[in-house]
C-alpha cells in the first residue's frame, strides 16, 4: 500500500505520483532524443539536489533538538507557575497591552456603580487559587481540533494534566519526536506520563524522488494506560438481555465496547506498509499526524497564547485571508464559465456576469 504520510510542515500526503497534464506528457514525448538525454541528465541532478535537501532537514532536526534544550528551563518555569509550585515575582508579572488599557478605561467608567459591590467583596475572604487552574483543559477547549476530540467524561481527567512536553530523538537514532503528557496523581490511572511517539523520515522514496517536500511523519505509537478499575473512559459497558430458546429464561449479559474519548489518542491506528488500509483508516491516521504536528509546532511552544486566545486571533486572521483569496478565485472561475456559455450561442443575449476582478 502507499504509506499514509503527514508532512512535517503541516501538510498531508497519501502517497502516489501526481498525474501530469496530457500536454506536458506530449511535450516530453515530442522532444528529440538528444534533448531527452539532456533532460534525463537534469533529472539525475535534481535527484542529487533532493538528497542534499534531505540531509539539510536532518541537520535542521538536530538544530531543533539543540534549541529544545535551551528552551527547556523556560518551559519548566512555565510548568511550575501553572501548577503553583512557583510564584512569579512582581517584576516577572509585569505586562502591559492595549487590551489592558481598554479594560482600565472601562473600569474607571464603572467605578461609581460598583462601589457597593466592592464593599461586599472586601467582606468576603480573598480567593487565592493555586497556579493557573484549568490551564491545559482551557487550551483544549479553545482549539477546535482538540475540542472535537474532547468528551465530557475526559474533562475531570484532563484537569490533572500538569504539562505537555516535546522530546526529540537522540543523535544517531531514527528521526522522531515524542509528546509527553505529564499528570499529577489522580484517581483515574497510575501513569505519571502518557506518551505518543511520531516516527519521521527525511529521505526521498526511490520510486518517487521528486515527491519529496521535507520531513514527513510516517507512523505513530501510543502507550498503554494503566486505568484504575472502572475508570477507563475509552470503553463503555452495555447491558443486553438474552432469552434462552429452550427454557425461555432471560439473562442479562454485559459487553465492553469502544467509547469516544480524547484518550483514544494514545491508541492510534497503525500504518502498515504490507496491507491496504481502508479510506476511513487512512483519514484517521492522517488526522492523527496533523494533530501531533500541531501539538509540537503550535500548542506546546505557544501554550499561553492558546490559553488567552491571542493565538486563535492570529489563526482566524490567516484563515480569513485564505478565504478571501479563495472567493476571488471562485468568482474568476464563475466569470470564465459565463464567458464560455456566451460563446456557445453568440446570437442569444446573455445575462451580465458578476463583476470580475481584472488581471
Amino acid at each position: 500500500m502507499d504509506a499514509v504520510k503527514g508532512k512535517d510542515q503541516g501538510m498531508q500526503n497519501t502517497g502516489g505520483q501526481l498525474d501530469r497534464p496530457a500536454h506536458f506528457q506530449l511535450m516530453e514525448s515530442m522532444l528529440p532524443k538528444v534533448v531527452k538525454r539532456r533532460v534525463n541528465a537534469l533529472k539525475r541532478l535534481q535527484v542529487q539536489c533532493t538528497n542534499i535537501e534531505a540531509k539539510f532537514y536532518e541537520e535542521v532536526h538536530e538544530l531543533e533538538r539543540k534549541y529544545a534544550a535551551i528552551y527547556e528551563p523556560l518551559l519548566e518555569k512555565r510548568r511550575d507557575i501553572v501548577t503553583g509550585t512557583v510564584e512569579p515575582t512582581d517584576q516577572e508579572c509585569e505586562w502591559h497591552s492595549d487590551r489592558e488599557e481598554e479594560e482600565e478605561l472601562a473600569a474607571e467608567v464603572k467605578k461609581k456603580a460598583t462601589i457597593e459591590e466592592a464593599k461586599k467583596e472586601e467582606a468576603m475572604p480573598e480567593e487565592d487559587p493555586k497556579g493557573i487552574p484549568d490551564f491545559w483543559i482551557t487550551i483544549f477547549k479553545n482549539v477546535d481540533m482538540l475540542n472535537d476530540m474532547l468528551q465530557e467524561h475526559d474533562e475531570p481527567i484532563l484537569k490533572h494534566l500538569k504539562d505537555i512536553q516535546v522530546k526529540f530523538s537522540e543523535p544517531g537514532q531514527p528521526m522522531s519526536f515524542t509528546l509527553e503528557f505529564h499528570f499529577e496523581p489522580n484517581g483515574y490511572f497510575n501513569n505519571a506520563v502518557l506518551t505518543k511517539v511520531y516516527k519521521m523520515r527525511s529521505e526521498p522514496e526511490a520510486s518517487e524522488p521528486f515527491s519529496f517536500e521535507g520531513p514527513e511523519i510516517i507512523d505513530c505509537e501510543g502507550c498503554q494506560i494503566d486505568w484504575h478499575k472502572g475508570k477507563d473512559v475509552t470503553v463503555k459497558i452495555i447491558k443486553k438481555k438474552q432469552k434462552h430458546k429452550g427454557r425461555g429464561t432471560v439473562r442479562t449479559v454485559t459487553k465492553q465496547v469502544p467509547n469516544d474519548s480524547f484518550f483514544n489518542f494514545f491508541n492510534p491506528v497503525k500504518a502498515s506498509p504490507d496491507e491496504d488500509m481502508d479510506e476511513e483508516s487512512e483519514f484517521t491516521l492522517a488526522t492523527d499526524f496533523e494533530i501531533g504536528h500541531f501539538f509540537r509546532e503550535r500548542i506546546v511552544p505557544r501554550a499561553v497564547l492558546y490559553f488567552t486566545g491571542d493565538a486563535l486571533l492570529e489563526d482566524d486572521s490567516f484563515d480569513e485571508e485564505e478565504l478571501e483569496e479563495g472567493d476571488e478565485e471562485e468568482q474568476d472561475e464563475d466569470c470564465e464559465d459565463d464567458e464560455d456559455e456566451g460563446e456557445l450561442d453568440p446570437k442569444k443575449e446573455q445575462p451580465q456576469p458578476a463583476e470580475c476582478k481584472q488581471q
